[in-house]
């Protein structure tokens, strides 16, 4: 760990270097340790840099910067927090990324929750994180109404998605 990193302009020059080669979620913790500072120095470098317009990303295990690697398509769907397993290991199960999870609300208008769901171990840690933090998800402020952005590498895989969420009954229409 280079006294380097104690200069802000430096670290977060770094930052944006490791979030950039890093095809994974990093925590800030894990960053904070690379750096040789708190976890509080590097969230406060992350809003810094976000709202310099850095598409990076906060999601509940860390961080990561936006990237697109495929073909992006937004589904309307409806279901209620028992079916939020199953919906996701569906869209996971036949090649797609949850990206997001997106709910209208009545005062705030559009809220968004950063997913970036991958594989079922993903699947598997959200579902756990939800259990052990009592949150409840978003798709419970609009009566189970909501959209995900789901990135996958094909027009077809997309279509397979959306097949197999159509038989689920989980797709509005």
């Amino acid at each position: 760990m280079s006294n380097d990193y104690k200069q802000p302009e430096k670290r977060r020059k770094k930052i944006i270097d490791i979030l950039r080669r890093n095809n994974t979620v990093l925590s800030g913790g894990e960053i904070a340790k690379i750096m040789g500072v708190t976890r509080q120095v590097i969230i406060k470098d992350i809003a810094l840099l976000r709202a310099k317009g850095y598409d990076i990303i906060a999601t509940p295990d860390g961080y990561t910067m936006k990237r697109q690697n495929g073909i992006r398509s937004i589904f309307a769907v409806k279901h209620t927090c028992k079916d939020i397993e199953r919906e996701l290991t569906i869209i996971v199960q036949n090649g797609g990324r949850i990206i997001d999870v997106v709910v209208e609300h009545p005062l705030y208008g559009e809220l968004k929750g950063n997913l970036n769901i991958k594989t079922l171990e993903d699947v598997r840690r959200f579902m756990a994180k939800m259990q052990t933090s009592h949150a409840k998800p978003l798709l419970n402020l609009s009566e189970g109404v909501h959209l995900h952005t789901i990135e996958a590498d094909s027009e077809n895989t997309i279509q397979k998605i959306k097949e197999e969420l159509e038989k689920a009954d989980f797709l509005l229409h």
